[in-house]
């Protein structure tokens, strides 16, 4: 399957063009045709690409469809520019995701099951944590929430606070929440623990939360930004102590054969997430089969 990479820049110059179009000829052609078969996805390599792009497309015979590789914000951007003018478009979705506040937006359905069940978010640490920083394994081993609580820090991050301080707003607004992560922790001394994490807006509002927590009992907490597979790697290689953001058993699942036995899960953290793809509420269609013309 061909894929395209796309960056902000070309983000945009689509959707204008989608634009230029206006709504009432968009809507003349079939939804292939008006969209040159592109569906916007994220960073290559991200499980969702993956499924998209080997499992999806050829379950559903969609041979002239192509996956437009870039990052989440380059798909937020573009989704965002083609919702404005309400000019179609189909993006690789996920939720908990804050867009789907900001946009009424629906999942197409996936009658053959492609994309699988709804997911969980894992805590994955590195070997010989538990025994270096007990007490940090134990507030990482306890964290544990819910969608509409990483959703309340994604749309203050949108609103357009700063993750650190959105993270820090949440948790000083949760202390019910927080202190049961907390429980049995005792105080440190300033060690520091290193948390690795993709620009994923759900997985920037965990880590971001789970440092603020650490740092109320004491830790100094270095983030570090990678790729999904760096990220991974960091944890099973022990040049990162954890990841929140892990998604199983199918967004990660090659990360997690790759790297198994060389990484401790401590299990999942939230549940109910969602794979899919996705399109604006206005759009008139309602399954994947809807995109493949006979």
């Amino acid at each position: 399957m061909i894929k395209k990479v796309l960056g902000m820049a070309s983000a945009v110059t689509l959707t204008l063009g989608l634009a230029a179009c206006g709504g009432e000829e968009a809507s003349s052609g079939s939804v292939g045709e008006q969209l040159d078969y592109e569906i916007i996805g994220i960073d290559p390599g991200a499980g969702i690409m993956n499924l998209t792009i080997n499992d999806v497309l050829p379950g559903y015979g969609l041979d002239d469809w192509e996956v437009v590789e870039g990052s989440g914000a380059a798909m937020t951007a573009a989704l965002k520019k083609a919702y404005d003018s309400e000019d179609p478009i189909i993006i690789t979705g996920w939720s908990p995701h804050w867009k789907f506040n900001s946009f009424d937006l629906k999942y197409l359905e996936d009658p053959e099951g492609l994309y699988g069940e709804a997911e969980d978010v894992h805590t994955i640490a590195r070997l010989g944590l538990k025994e270096d920083h007990p007490d940090a394994h134990l507030l990482l081993d306890q964290f544990n929430w819910e969608p509409e609580h990483i959703e309340n820090v994604m749309n203050l991050i949108q609103e357009g606070a700063a993750p650190d301080e959105a993270a820090s707003q949440w948790v000083s607004e949760n202390e019910d929440i927080v202190s049961e992560w907390t429980e049995g922790v005792n105080e440190a001394s300033g060690e520091e623990i290193t948390l690795l994490y993709v620009a994923w807006d759900d997985v920037i509002a965990s880590t971001n939360v789970v440092a603020s927590a650490l740092e109320s009992v004491g830790y100094e907490v270095d983030l570090v930004q990678v790729d999904a597979g760096p990220m991974w790697a960091g944890v099973a290689d022990g040049s990162g102590d954890a990841i929140v953001g892990a998604w199983l058993p199918t967004t990660h699942a090659d990360y997690y054969a790759e790297y198994e036995g060389n990484f401790e899960d401590l299990g999942s953290n939230l549940h109910g997430t969602k794979l899919g793809l996705v399109v604006p509420a206005y759009m008139d269609i309602d399954s994947i089969e809807d995109l493949k013309e006979e």
